[in-house]
């Protein structure tokens, strides 16, 4: 049984600090692109970024499936091996749902450092339908498999919210 960490059991790194507001800065970067304000980036375990990538699951040419993190850590197992993921970090400008959680677990992510918690995020979408939120901490997710996965967030909670301002239809 898998043992993610607890909130507050870890504290963030002035890298991950550092490698947060960058997936931040990639958010705002989708939202001028007009997609979804979220982004994610991989990092191996020497501060090497492996993946960036933005969110593309808007329509009508976004698939809803093509969530930042779950492209990220795609392209990650792609050009990696497993044995290097397990010591690589997912940051990701928001809490991963339910499925992004579970493509890191299969790709062998070790840790995931987030920024905007899900209850803070479905404050600001509200009843937005091209955002319906799963009230499904990504804590929860990972506790139920094999493998662990350190969880660190949410982290920069105002900072990672900004790039939401004025995006969704309450």
């Amino acid at each position: 049984m898998t043992t993610a960490t607890d909130e507050g059991d870890s504290l963030p790194t002035t890298t991950d600090l550092r490698f947060l507001r960058e997936a931040i800065a990639l958010s705002a970067a989708s939202k001028d692109r007009g997609r979804h304000p979220f982004a994610a980036l991989v990092v191996d375990r020497d501060g090497q970024v492996i993946s960036r990538r933005g969110n593309n699951s808007m329509p009508p040419e976004g698939d809803p499936t093509q969530h930042a993190e779950l492209t990220a850590a795609a392209a990650a197992a792609r050009s990696r091996p497993a044995e290097d993921l397990a010591d690589a970090t997912l940051y990701t400008s928001a809490e991963p749902c339910a499925m992004c959680t579970g493509a890191v677990y299969w790709t062998g992510i070790g840790r995931i450092v987030y920024g905007l918690s899900e209850k803070r995020l479905a404050t600001l979408t509200g009843a937005d339908p091209e955002n319906p939120t799963m009230d499904l901490p990504c804590r929860e997710v990972a506790a139920r498999g094999q493998r662990r996965i350190e969880i660190i967030g949410p982290l920069l909670e105002d900072e990672a919210a900004e790039p939401h301002s004025g995006f969704w239809r309450s």
